[in-house]
This record gives C-alpha cells, sequence and structure tokens, in this order.
C-alpha cells in the first residue's frame, strides 16, 4: 500500500513581513497510527501542535491517517512559531486520509490555532500573511473567523474566515462554500478616523501649543519641561489629532505591526488614526525596543508613524534612553539574538515630558524648589548630551492662570491646526520629491540643508550671534535652521527671516541654559 500525501501552504512571520511555508503531510503505510513528527525547525509550539491538531481531527468528527506521519515545514532553515500552523497541519493529515485530489490547497494561504474542540482561534499576524498571499498570486486566505475583517483591507486576495475544522474541510472540498468576507475600502477606513480628544479642550498655553504645531509640522522630536500640573501630559496626548491623516501605505505598516503584536481585536482589527505609546518610566530595554528569545515588536515600533509619549522623562533607566538612539536616527530598529536578527520599522514623533528639578517646582513663582544644586545637576545629567541633540524643540510649559483656566470660549480645534500642518507638510512633499529618504524639514541631511535653509546676510549674522552667546553646538546649530524651514513653510514663505530664526533660537530652552 502506498504512501499518501497531500500538499498545502501557510506562512512565517519574519520581522514585519509573513514568508510562505509549504506544509508537507505525509503518511506511510501501516495499520496503526505511530504518531506524527514534525521537522522543518518548527519551535516548541509547533511541535506541542502534534496533540492539540489529533485531538482536534477526532473531535471533529474525522480520522488521521493510520501508519507514520511526517509533517515537513519547508524552507527548513527558516523558523517556524506560533499556532497559526496547526489548522494547515490539520487539513493536510485529513487530506492524506482521504486521499483528496492533489492540488486542492494550491490556491490558499492557511493559518488558524487550534483549540481541542476543532474550533479555530485567532493567532496574530494575518495582514502580513494576505499580503504574502497575494504577492505569491494565492488566489484566496482562510484565517480564523476573528481575523478575517484585518486580512479584508488587501485588494486581490479573497478573505474566507472559519470557525472550526469541520468548516474549513467542507469550504475546501466544497461540500458548504464560506461566503467570502466583504473587502473593506482603505481609504474609506482612513476618513472615518475619530478622535475622542481636541486641543480645543486645552486652556491656555498657546506657547506650548505653537511649540507642538511646529513639531508635527516639521517632524521635529518635542521635549516639554515645566512642574507638575501645568498640562504636559494633556498636549501630550493631543498631538496625534492634529498629525495628517495616514496614507494607505502608512496605515498598513502601522497595522502589520499590530498584527504581529498581537494587538488588533475584532473591535479594532485596523489602525484609522495614528498610533499614540506612552510607555512607563520603568519599562526595560526589550520592552522599548523589542526583543525576547522571540523578537517582538517594542514600544518604538509600535509607535511607527504615530506619537511615541515619554512621560517623566529622566526617570527612564539611562540606559533604555540610549537605545533609543539607533531609531531616532534611522526610522528602524535592529534586534539580534542567537535564533535571527530582525529589524523593525521605528519611525515616530517623540514628544517627551519633565519636571525642572526633582521636586518640579524649579522657577514656579508660587512655590518654593527644595532642591539642592547638586540634586539640580544630578538630574540633569541624567539626560545624555547625545539624546537631547536628537530633540529639535525644548519648550518651557508654565503654570496655566486661572483667567485662562476660566475662559468660556474653548481653544483652536485640533482640525484648523492640521490643516495649517497639512499646508506646510505639502510644501516639504514637493520639495524633497527627489529625496526618497527624507519626508519632512527633520531628516534633511547636511547636503539638503546647503539648499534649502540658506540665509541672507542679515540672518547669518543673527545665528553667528546667537551661537556665541548662548554657546550653541554645532548639531544644536541644524536643528535651528530645520525648525526655522519649518517656520518659514507655517508661514507661506520661500525664505527664512529673521523672526523664523529668532523663534527656532527661543525653541532651545535647554542649550539656553535656563533651567539649571
Amino acid at each position: 500500500m502506498p504512501s499518501t500525501f497531500a500538499k498545502l501552504y501557510s506562512a512565517a512571520l519574519k520581522g514585519v513581513e509573513a514568508l510562505e511555508v509549504e506544509i508537507e503531510a505525509n503518511a506511510s503505510p501501516g495499520e496503526e497510527m505511530k504518531g506524527i513528527m514534525i521537522v522543518g525547525l518548527p519551535d516548541a509550539a509547533v511541535r506541542e501542535s502534534r496533540d492539540r491538531v489529533l485531538t482536534a481531527i477526532f473531535n471533529s468528527g474525522f480520522q488521521p491517517p493510520k501508519g507514520r506521519l511526517t509533517v515537513n515545514l519547508a524552507p527548513a532553515d527558516v523558523k517556524k512559531e506560533g499556532a497559526g500552523f496547526d489548522l494547515p497541519i490539520a487539513l493536510g493529515l485529513i487530506a492524506a486520509r482521504l486521499d483528496a485530489a492533489p492540488g486542492l490547497f494550491d490556491d490558499y494561504l492557511i493559518t488558524g490555532e487550534l483549540a481541542l474542540d476543532g474550533s479555530v482561534r485567532a493567532v496574530r499576524g494575518v495582514l502580513p500573511l494576505a499580503i504574502e498571499a497575494r504577492a505569491r498570486g494565492r488566489r484566496a486566505v482562510l484565517v480564523p473567523t476573528e481575523n478575517a475583517v484585518e486580512a479584508s483591507v488587501v485588494d486581490g486576495v479573497i478573505v474566507h474566515g472559519v470557525a472550526s475544522l469541520a468548516e474549513a474541510w467542507q469550504h475546501l472540498d466544497g461540500t458548504f462554500p464560506l461566503v467570502p468576507e466583504p473587502r473593506r475600502d482603505l481609504e474609506k477606513l482612513r476618513q472615518e478616523q475619530v478622535h475622542d480628544i481636541d486641543f480645543a479642550d486645552v486652556k491656555g498655553q498657546a506657547g506650548v501649543k505653537r511649540a507642538l504645531e511646529v513639531a508635527v509640522a516639521g517632524g521635529h522630536n518635542l521635549l516639554m519641561v515645566g512642574p507638575p500640573g501645568t498640562g504636559k501630559s494633556m498636549l501630550a496626548k493631543r498631538v496625534a489629532t492634529i498629525m495628517p491623516a495616514m496614507s494607505e501605505d502608512e496605515a498598513i505598516e502601522a497595522t502589520k505591526i499590530h498584527s504581529i503584536a498581537g494587538l488588533l481585536s475584532t473591535r479594532q482589527s485596523f489602525l484609522t488614526t495614528r498610533p499614540f505609546r506612552s510607555p512607563h518610566h520603568t519599562i526595560s530595554d526589550a520592552g522599548l525596543l523589542g526583543g525576547t528569545s522571540n523578537p517582538l515588536p517594542g514600544e518604538v515600533s509600535l509607535a511607527h508613524n504615530g506619537v511615541l509619549f515619554l512621560d517623566e522623562l529622566p526617570e527612564f533607566r539611562r540606559s533604555t534612553l540610549e537605545v533609543m538612539r539607533q531609531p531616532l536616527e534611522d526610522g528602524k530598529v535592529t534586534i539580534s539574538r542567537a535564533a535571527a536578527t530582525i529589524t523593525y520599522p521605528a519611525r515616530f514623533l517623540l514628544v517627551a515630558a519633565m519636571n525642572p528639578c526633582p521636586c518640579g517646582y524649579f522657577g514656579d513663582p508660587k512655590r518654593e524648589c527644595r532642591c539642592t544644586p547638586n540634586q539640580l545637576r544630578a538630574y540633569r545629567q541624567r539626560l545624555s548630551g547625545p539624546l537631547l541633540d536628537r530633540i529639535d524643540i525644548h519648550i518651557e510649559v508654565p503654570s496655566v492662570d486661572f483667567r485662562d483656566l476660566n475662559r468660556a470660549d474653548s481653544g483652536e480645534p485640533s482640525d484648523t491646526i492640521r490643516a495649517r500642518i497639512e499646508a506646510a507638510r505639502a510644501v516639504q512633499a514637493a520639495r524633497f520629491a527627489r529625496e526618497p529618504n527624507i519626508r519632512c524639514n527633520a531628516a534633511m541631511s547636511s547636503r539638503v540643508m546647503k539648499t534649502h535653509t540658506a540665509l541672507d546676510d542679515h540672518c547669518r549674522e543673527l545665528l553667528e550671534n546667537a551661537m556665541h552667546q548662548m554657546n550653541f553646538s554645532a548639531r544644536a546649530h541644524d536643528r535651528i535652521l530645520k525648525v526655522a524651514r519649518t517656520l518659514a513653510d507655517l508661514a507661506g514663505h520661500v525664505h527664512i527671516t529673521s523672526d523664523h530664526l529668532l523663534e527656532a533660537v527661543h525653541f532651545r530652552t535647554l542649550d539656553r541654559n535656563l533651567w539649571v
């Protein structure tokens, strides 16, 4: 009696991408089942699937093949992780038992975790899998019902959501075909983005709002320094509401990362608003950058195309802050482990906040600071120079005046601010159309700056005086020019004027030694 054989396809995750995996199920001749051997570099979760798969097959009313069962996952040099191979392995064994026709699964990429009763559970990374299916020319994907909406945003692939192993088999053999999941219009989803917070909620703080507008318009990282209760966190949480709407590519990029991290749900299966991440200062290096033995995205990647807010910045471990220098510089983070090296995108707007001193009241006109000069110095030194150099805008956040708090009229709404920002971003998009790696002013290289931040004699003299009097570093010089360029864009000016330059200098609070 010859061996029976079935071939089908799934996918393994590698970073933010999925890689097609060919699954071969073979049953050697025999009167009794002699167990399942899974080969092809499976991890512990895949090896443990043997018992889950067999129990699910029995409880779904099927019988596994007799004889020695071998399941091969190819390519063999790619590590296979997670429980998403349960469903395709089970379907392969059923096909081998029933000696199904060759090519039954050729049109499909299949994933899903099996429960012991044969029901199919949600898995991570379905959006990258659907994109890989389209790239490989597969006609459809078979995914857990809970993941079907997530996959349905991929054009050109039919999505079938399955609730059980029996349902999946009956669809594949044509007994009870499933109704495809309706395709979601990405553009419509993007336009339906709704924020439940708004800049109109913030009373006073006109200067800080202006700084945040400039930061978003030019993609500049920003640090707010002020005593407790001045609204730093409130302002930071509203930054995402004034950022330009995500493009289709940006939305897919961000959703893929959240899908791989397992953060999507049936209620939010696709990101329609820019992500806002605010990790606690006790976070580990791995939590911020990503890691563990199976490298998953960290907070810097989960904030990709959105905002990363670090409150109480000096309270973070210095080593944790130092590891942020790579993503701030390169827009990506590389995690190296013995098993693999993974690169995740991490292009985000950093918004940080801190008190001016340990007690929080240095420079406050109403409360006395209790900190000694040594404490002040030690507090400041928790932030390294290289990290501060990567923050373009430093702004003081003063206490809010009572009259501002009790004003009847609301502040300027986020929609109005965002309209100005989008106009400035449109200018930058045209300016950097031939620079594929530059999207906004903050990303300008020295070569590009020579063309787009040229100063007239008067402005050059102003900047030279500021450099000498305030002891700015060479890096601060470049940051000032970039911010000045953004201020000119917001004002609709082709050239940087003295007003733009002076305002950009004002945004270097820490460099001006006004704190300590």
